[in-house]
């Protein structure tokens, strides 16, 4: 038996059948604001097929309020017969955050903050690839939610940059032979993958500078579907995770719900 897991972000939604921290499959769909319940389902079941018979929980987190309210309505008329839990203020997760407003902190930003102190311990540093915004999420040595950073993410800056340059264009995101690029596609794919290793270089840098803890003992988790594109450019990472905030659902499941995510 699995827990069908679910993330659901501004641009994609992310699910995995997941038992015991290990995915055994995984699907990312775009998050559509307009898609109804009924849809949703229909979507799902689609995906899961057969697999559905072992499904023995549901988890969800998500940025996206109007997609939430699709997915209640989803699990209370389709799925009803199934424990589920939906991360939001009040749910356990065991991970105390210290941040002035903490109900304004994304639910997958502390999901991913429990899954890095349970596997790797703290402190520690999440880099969140996402494809509206990249995430950096801070824990400390006592597993406390400190804070962190936001920033553009990669494929919202290359639209920006298409919206705006007279002459410039969407590229493919992929590494370009060098950072001194010969033509303007290069040109954009180095400033985006380049640029984007320097800038989570440089926030690591402050973020451990400003834990005052030296850089070997924190571990630096790089996690979302673009960190591939550049997490062999950047020189700060310790870990690749790309199930982290999956996991870290299925962990706050047991927590809310007392028992292993298989009968």
């Amino acid at each position: 038996m699995s827990l069908l897991a679910a993330d659901i972000g501004n641009s994609h939604t992310v699910l995995g059948l997941v038992r015991d921290a290990e995915v055994s499959a995984d699907w990312r769909v775009a998050t559509v604001e307009s898609r109804t319940a009924d849809e949703w389902a229909v979507l799902i079941r689609g995906l899961i097929g057969a697999r559905e018979a072992d499904i023995s929980g549901i988890v969800v987190c998500a940025t996206v309020p109007s997609v939430l309210q699709a997915w209640r309505t989803m699990l209370a008329q389709h799925f009803g017969a199934v424990p589920s839990v939906v991360v939001e203020p009040g749910v356990r997760t065991g991970v105390p955050v210290l941040t002035d407003n903490p109900r304004e902190v994304g639910t997958d930003r502390i999901v991913n903050a429990l899954a890095a102190a349970t596997r790797y311990g703290g402190p520690a540093v999440v880099v969140d690839f996402g494809g509206t915004a990249t995430t950096f999420d801070v824990v400390n040595s006592e597993g406390q939610y400190v804070g962190g950073a936001i920033s553009p993410g990669i494929e919202i800056s290359l639209e920006a940059l298409e919206r705006r340059g007279a002459q410039l264009r969407m590229v493919e995101l992929r590494r370009p032979r060098s950072v001194i690029a010969r033509n303007t596609v290069e040109a954009l794919q180095s400033g985006m993958v380049f640029g984007v290793a320097s800038q989570v270089d440089g926030i690591v840098a402050r973020v451990i500078e400003e834990l005052g803890v030296p850089a070997a003992d924190v571990s630096v988790v790089a996690t979302g579907y673009l960190a591939p594109l550049v997490y062999d450019e950047c020189r700060s990472f310790t870990a690749h995770d790309p199930w982290l905030t999956l996991r870290g659902l299925e962990l706050v499941y047991l927590r809310n719900r007392g028992g292993p995510s298989s009968r």
